[in-house]
């Protein structure tokens, strides 16, 4: 990777296909949540760069972001650093980075998110290629095992095998 990760926030992270409806894996993060999960509708518009992946986020209800994201393809647990920063007129900066750097896709979802503790949980529904299950374990970036350790032990919880996990991002996918 070449940004300075120390200055930028970083998740433990996975993606898994969900094999069902979702409902088994929907109990079972209601069950393990601290709060009330929260749904929600997004739309992804992803931008060329020349390294890493940046997106404009667009949620209903919520407010839009700016995220840009490296990480690596892989399976398992893994790092990823991120930068995220409020949208104050979405459409306005859709056009500006439109014309700068082209659009690669637009990913649209219904998102239900979950918290547990330190993990984000996400029941993606994603229009085009299917459910998916994702665990953000928020990390400090200097204890990346405890992060893996923490995604292992909500995928037992969970029921998730390591079958199930996918290597791409859901652009990628499309």
């Amino acid at each position: 990777m070449v940004v300075k990760d120390t200055l930028m926030p970083v998740n433990i992270e996975i993606k898994a296909r969900l094999r069902d409806d979702g409902r088994r894996v929907r109990e079972l993060a209601g069950a393990l949540a601290t709060e009330a999960p929260t749904s929600m509708r997004q739309e992804d518009t992803f931008f060329h760069t020349p390294r890493g992946r940046l997106k404009l986020r667009v949620p209903t209800p919520g407010s839009a972001e700016l995220i840009y994201y490296e990480r690596a393809d892989d399976s398992g647990p893994r790092r990823s650093i991120y930068f995220a920063a409020p949208v104050a007129d979405a459409a306005a900066l859709r056009h500006v980075l439109e014309g700068a750097l082209g659009v690669r896709g637009v990913v649209r979802k219904t998102r239900e998110l979950f918290l547990v503790h330190d993990t984000r949980i996400h029941i993606d529904d994603v229009e085009g290629i299917g459910r998916f299950l994702e665990l953000e374990v928020m990390s400090s970036g200097t204890d990346d095992a405890a992060g893996r350790a923490r995604c292992h032990e909500l995928m037992r919880a969970l029921g998730v095998d390591e079958s199930d996990l996918v290597e791409r991002a859901y652009i990628d996918m499309l």
